[in-house]
């Protein structure tokens, strides 16, 4: 697998400087949506929360897709999500802030229209538990489209965390909507698919054979030389050779018959 080395940024303060504040303002983005959860839970128990559910198959259950991740049934179910979206979102925030914005809403409505078309009729799906799905599948898929050091350390620790979500999209336990966690993790996919180059790739080190590479494709393509041998039809003809004359017939001395030549007058065949 091919890693790539990010190079030596040109000035280091002000890069560490930029990546604390990025990472500063994902965990206060995180800590501020968990705090919205909470005050959501507050509110569920002085309404009927229900028809803010995603109900599977009924019309009025469409609703939920919007509301049903903000619900949860109960603290411990709360407190599960809470901190999963503290470390993911923070993680996915931190490392591609680009690509996490825009794919939230695929995340939140694979959620939402998983527990609608798959879940079983009558039952309420609620829980932002499709949302953290949709965000370790996101990391940890670009860890492998993108291929880049950051990259590949935030798939990996959100895979250490978070691994066993692989198998909680796929019926485990009652109760629990495996439904909303398997359209989170799509919607999760597809994001990553989609914004995999939203956010810009860390500037990568170049090695030594890399740029004498370059730098011979680039000699070729000024001389207009290539490593296979050009057309018989192409190459420059530089020298063509005198055309003579033919069919001209050549005298030669005739001999008598004691061996010495005869003298027929020409300056050839005169002997001192």
């Amino acid at each position: 697998m091919h890693l790539d080395s990010p190079d030596t940024p040109a000035d280091p303060d002000a890069q560490r400087q930029r990546d604390k504040q990025r990472l500063s303002n994902a965990l206060k983005a995180s800590i501020a949506f968990v705090l919205l959860l909470g005050i959501m839970f507050g509110v569920q128990g002085m309404i009927d929360w229900r028809f803010l559910s995603v109900q599977p198959g009924a019309w009025a259950g469409l609703t939920g897709l919007l509301t049903a991740p903000l619900l949860h049934g109960s603290p411990a179910h709360l407190i599960a999500n809470a901190s999963a979206l503290l470390i993911l979102g923070t993680l996915a925030l931190a490392v591609y802030p680009r690509a996490t914005v825009r794919g939230l809403p695929l995340m939140w409505l694979g959620s939402g229209l998983g527990a609608w078309l798959l879940g079983d009729p009558g039952s309420h799906h609620l829980g932002a538990s499709g949302v953290t799905h949709g965000l370790m599948f996101l990391v940890f898929v670009l860890g492998l489209l993108r291929r880049d050091r950051p990259s590949i350390a935030a798939g990996m620790i959100a895979f250490l965390f978070y691994g066993g979500m692989l198998l909680t999209i796929l019926p485990q336990e009652p109760g629990v909507s495996w439904q909303s966690h398997m359209g989170g993790a799509l919607g999760g996919i597809l994001a990553a698919v989609l914004f995999r180059r939203a956010d810009p790739l860390p500037p990568r080190r170049r090695y030594s054979w890399e740029i004498e590479e370059e730098e011979a494709e680039r000699a070729a393509r000024e001389r207009h030389d290539t490593f296979e041998p050009p057309a018989p039809d192409e190459v420059p003809v530089l020298w063509t050779p005198p055309r003579e004359q033919r069919g001209v017939v050549l005298s030669f001395p005739r001999r008598d018959a004691g061996g010495d030549a005869a003298d027929d007058g020409s300056p050839e065949a005169r002997r001192d």
